[in-house]
């Protein structure tokens, strides 16, 4: 007698846990029926995310970097399952080089980035690099995973905390990787993916008061109504490169803040 093979269910990825939207809603992707995540659903992402940025970013320069390096560590142990879900392996090696290559720029930032300034007087001036916060990101339909690990990584190396809206057409990949992370040594909370409509969603990120900046690589809306609801908390707005990597990305996600201090106390 044949029997039905037992389907993955598809849902979010919140505060470290696996969540179905809270509106029960689900849409087909790639032959799956997938999470459809609600501006709740958005909501409750912010908040994790805002609750884990305290200690993402407080832990050490180099704590972070081995972090991401567990996780390409995590997704090199799955490599067969990801070149199932997005374009083959050699997109897969491109998203597990991606996180190596960013973990190794976590104790580099501040010498790279920051400075010690001549002044005329007696004090001494820094400028150095430090978070935004919550970070918003639009993930491009394109490549399906190495383009959210493109969006996502170089946040997540300066401390940020992270809000993913994953590629609504290609949505299975990112589930994979939110199960990697999970397994990862990244806090919950760090990282959060949502799937959904972009229309849908993109807009209560942007608008939302406690994202401190939005990355609209993957926007497939109106980006100008996107900017105009990121002014109203004057939200960093962020549009880069869909498959690619710099240290530059990095700094998208980072202010820079200078210090004085009197020379001799």
């Amino acid at each position: 007698m044949s029997r039905l093979p037992v389907k993955k269910t598809y849902k979010l990825f919140v505060g470290g846990e696996f969540p179905r939207s809270e509106s029960g809603r689900t849409y087909e992707a790639e032959g799956q029926n997938v999470a459809r995540a609600s501006r709740k659903d958005a909501r409750d992402a912010v908040r994790a995310a805002r609750g884990a940025f305290p200690k993402w970013a407080g832990m050490t320069a180099y704590n972070r970097g081995q972090v991401l390096y567990r996780i390409a560590e995590m997704m090199e142990a799955r490599r067969s399952e990801f070149a199932d879900l997005c374009s083959g392996p050699k997109e897969v090696d491109r998203a597990i080089d991606r996180f190596v290559w960013y973990a190794g720029w976590a104790d580099k930032l501040a010498q790279v980035l920051g400075s010690s300034n001549p002044v005329a007087g007696p004090y001494f001036n820094f400028t150095v690099p430090e978070p935004q916060g919550v970070v918003g990101i639009l993930a491009p339909e394109e490549p399906p995973l190495a383009g959210l690990v493109s969006r996502i990584a170089p946040a997540l190396v300066g401390g940020n905390a992270v809000v993913t809206v994953a590629s609504e057409a290609h949505p299975l990949a990112s589930i994979e990787l939110a199960e990697a992370l999970a397994t990862a040594d990244v806090p919950g909370g760090v990282v959060n993916i949502l799937t959904g409509l972009h229309e849908e969603l993109a807009p209560w990120l942007a608008g939302h008061m406690d994202v401190n900046a939005i990355d609209v690589t993957g926007a497939n809306g109106d980006v100008a109504e996107l900017e105009r609801l990121a002014a109203d908390n004057v939200k960093r707005v962020v549009r880069g490169a869909a498959d690619d990597q710099s240290a530059w990305e990095i700094s998208r996600f980072l202010e820079l803040k200078t210090v004085w201090h009197p020379i001799g106390v």
